[in-house]
């Protein structure tokens, strides 16, 4: 019940630091790129917005996911989710 709940929560989450995801189009196979500002790593590109969309979002699940596991702060990514500091410890 716990694991089914947690990843309702990190999708939760991952929803709402998509909200603060930029996008530009570059000159590339796959021109639209998107990031989300002050979390490094956390890109992706797409052939269209809705797929770069998506590719951000496993992006964004992956980096909560591997920090978790190497017990490495995630504070900074709820920060930009807007999520209250209780809220996190409630989940994690």
């Amino acid at each position: 019940m716990k694991s089914a709940m947690n990843c309702a929560i990190i999708q939760e989450y991952r929803e709402k630091v998509l909200s603060h995801a930029q996008y530009e189009v570059i000159e590339d196979e796959e021109p639209y790129y998107g990031e989300v500002p002050g979390l490094a790593g956390v890109y992706a590109t797409g052939r269209s917005l809705e797929e770069c969309r998506e590719n951000l979002k496993h992006v964004i699940e992956g980096w909560i996911l591997v920090r978790r596991e190497h017990n490495l702060a995630v504070e900074s990514i709820f920060r930009k989710a807007g999520l209250a500091e209780e809220e996190v410890k409630e989940v994690f």
